[in-house]
């Protein structure tokens, strides 16, 4: 009966949507204000079934209920419990689930609290929000039903991919998929606002706090699925440019130039059609990538293999969407006026350059994902790799940073390029100590990975110029957000460099005793032990790293193999072993064994990877995040304050 209550759930949730949908319509169109007092309450109800269909999901996955054939292909009753949790959404139809019940969440939330917008505004975006959950609804319901019962129940499911039984799984899509629906409702104000034409301050201070919030989710994401990917492959980089790490990082570049772009509209009444263009952009290369995802058009470690039927939905979905969306920012595109003018030199003139470097990039990631694509269906097959990224992506982003350095330093509408040379002699300084030390000191180190340690010391110290002259106590959450997000930019660009600069490799097949040197360690193979895990066996090799100093340290690389489950081949995976030192990670994969002339094994396969400053890049990501979540805390007691002081006025007003 669970699956079947879930399903109902979904249909009934579905209506109410088409219900916010069709009274939000007919009120726009002239329709009695009755109508507009169906959509709110239409909103909260489907947020909260739909949200109850996904708990139902969960529990379907826990109970272990093989006559749901999601749950069948899977799950398996042998999975620890985080797994079988995690694993809800960590398959097409349960992600889809996912991303429809934050949709709709997200939905009920404007519903019940927004009040900065004028009635009409809020109205159109809620209806345009609706219109969203239809089409997913549609989707799910016709096209991939999570709550399908099977003829027969199987004894057992077939189990979870193992390189998705991991902590990262519980972590990873949850906060990217809260990222791109944030997208979403940025999408539908955007819409709203342009049905109404109401675009100005208030419609961008009522989008600012959901485009700040999918920013972070979407930074953490990527974030830990980066490291995620890092530790749990065992191919021991930091970032592939996967296709489907690609998709992951075009909605981001989009909402951090969205970010920016509304900021600016929210508080100098400028660059409003950038902000709308950039709601529409963002919310659509969200849409790109689940369609990349979920069509079955790549091949990738971490996409779904789907059938293409489910493509062409998703195709016109995005046709739907995306196209009305532009056809509408067209049609009313003489009506978006730009708002106050601005010199180029100007704090919102750094903006405007920031955005376009973002979009640049975003653009050449997007070219070089997606050609490979169109070349194949062309009959001719070309890969796309990171060279190319690197060198047409990285120095762009380098450029990207230097301007984010400028831009907290100048006025807003017009500054003195004097004044702001002035403001730089620090950052400039400790760029060129950065640059000549590692002329002097660092050895044969690559163009790029030079600029970007360089740079990265510009923005380290030129960050903290905002906090220069101020009472730091008094200095507002936002300023601080500011700070910490621009310096964990500089220590992020600061381990990517060293990284890359300065990484030690060693691959051998070694005997117990042998000692591997790699960077300042002494690495000693003790040997290999059988291991049984809570659904696996494994092959856990003992290594104990000594540094120069004296100081030992032991890692123990597993070889997992997980039994293939209702006909399924064995599956083998590489669990890392990781040693963190504040220099850099130790990084150790036992590989294959190798067989002596006897055929017995006397020796492994060990790969050991010396990454200096590796961390650094999290630890920038985690910054970020952080940063902009300072940011979104000092938006939320500003507006407290001002609804607090409309409140006491308005009091005032009817005191006898």
């Amino acid at each position: 009966m669970i699956a079947e209550l879930g399903l109902a759930l979904l249909w009934i949730a579905a209506a109410l949507a088409c219900l916010s949908l069709v009274a939000g319509t007919l009120f726009l169109r002239g329709g009695s204000k009755d109508l507009a007092g169906l959509v709110r309450p239409a909103s909260v109800a489907q947020g909260v079934l739909t949200a109850t269909a996904f708990g139902l999901l969960i529990a379907l996955f826990v109970r272990s209920d093989m006559s749901v054939e999601l749950v069948a292909r899977n799950s398996n009753s042998l999975k620890p419990m985080i797994f079988k949790i995690a694993g809800t959404w960590g398959n097409h139809e349960g992600s889809m689930l996912l991303w429809l019940m934050i949709l709709s969440l997200s939905g009920a939330l404007i519903a019940i609290f927004e009040r900065r917008l004028r009635e009409d505004t809020l109205i159109a975006t809620l209806a345009a929000q609706a219109a969203l959950s239809l089409g997913f609804f549609a989707f799910l319901l016709f096209s991939s039903n999570p709550f399908n019962r099977l003829p027969v129940a199987p004894p057992d499911g077939q189990g979870l991919n193992p390189l998705l039984q991991d902590i990262g799984l519980a972590f990873h899509p949850p906060t990217l998929y809260v990222g791109y629906v944030g997208l979403s409702v940025a999408f539908s104000f955007a819409v709203g606002a342009l049905i109404t034409r109401e675009i100005g301050p208030a419609f961008a201070r009522a989008m600012r706090p959901w485009v700040l919030g999918s920013w972070i989710f979407l930074t953490l994401g990527i974030t830990a699925g980066s490291y995620w990917a890092y530790y749990e492959l065992g191919w021991g980089g930091w970032w592939f440019w996967d296709p489907v790490e690609n998709v992951s990082l075009i909605p981001w570049l989009a909402g951090a130039a969205l970010l920016h772009s509304v900021a600016v509209t929210a508080t100098r009444n400028a660059l409003r059609a950038w902000t709308v263009m950039l709601a529409v952009i963002g919310f659509s290369m969200s849409m790109v990538g689940t369609f990349i995802v979920r069509s079955g058009l790549l091949t990738s470690v971490h996409s779904f293999a789907v059938d293409p039927e489910r493509g062409t939905f998703l195709l016109a979905l995005m046709a739907i969407y995306i196209g009305g969306a532009l056809l509408l920012f067209a049609l009313r595109a003489g009506t978006v006026a730009e708002g106050k003018k601005f010199a180029l030199l100007s704090r919102e003139g750094s903006l405007v350059i920031n955005n376009l470097l973002l979009t640049t990039i975003l653009a050449l990631v997007l070219l070089g994902t997606l050609y490979p694509i169109v070349a194949e269906a062309m009959g001719e097959k070309i890969s796309v790799g990171p060279p190319y990224y690197n060198k047409v992506a990285g120095p762009l982003a380098l450029i990207l940073c230097l301007v984010m350095v400028a831009g907290p330093l100048l006025s807003w509408r017009k500054d003195d390029g004097k004044k702001l040379w002035s403001r730089l002699p620090l950052a400039i300084f400790a760029g060129a100590a950065v640059l000549f030390a590692l002329i002097l000191f660092g050895g044969k180190v690559g163009i790029l990975p030079l600029l970007g340690m360089t740079v990265a010391g510009v923005v380290a110290v030129a960050s903290l110029a905002p906090l220069w002259g101020r009472n730091l106590r008094r200095t507002p959450l936002p300023t601080w957000g500011m700070v910490v997000a621009h310096f964990g930019v500089a220590v992020c660009l600061a381990g990517m460099g060293a990284e890359s600069a300065f990484i030690k490799e060693r691959l051998v097949a070694a005997a117990p005793g042998d000692v591997i040197k790699v960077g300042d360690f002494a690495v000693k193979f003790v040997g290999v032990k059988p291991l049984a895990g809570p659904n696996y066996t494994a092959i856990e090799g003992t290594l104990v790293a000594t540094t120069s100093s004296g100081s030992s340290f032991t890692l123990r690389p597993e070889a997992r193999t997980f039994p293939g489950l209702m006909g399924t081949a064995p599956t083998e995976t590489n669990e890392a072993a990781l040693l963190t030192r504040p220099g850099g990670q130790l990084y150790a994969v036992l590989g294959q064994p190798v067989t002596s002339d006897d055929g017995t094994a006397d020796r492994y396969q060990i790969r050991l990877w010396w990454k200096p400053l590796v961390w650094w890049i999290w630890l920038g990501g985690a910054l970020i995040a952080i940063g902009a979540s300072l940011s979104l805390l000092g938006r939320a007691q500003l507006l407290a304050i001002w609804r607090s002081a409309r409140a006491r006025k308005r009091q005032e007003r009817f005191a006898p």
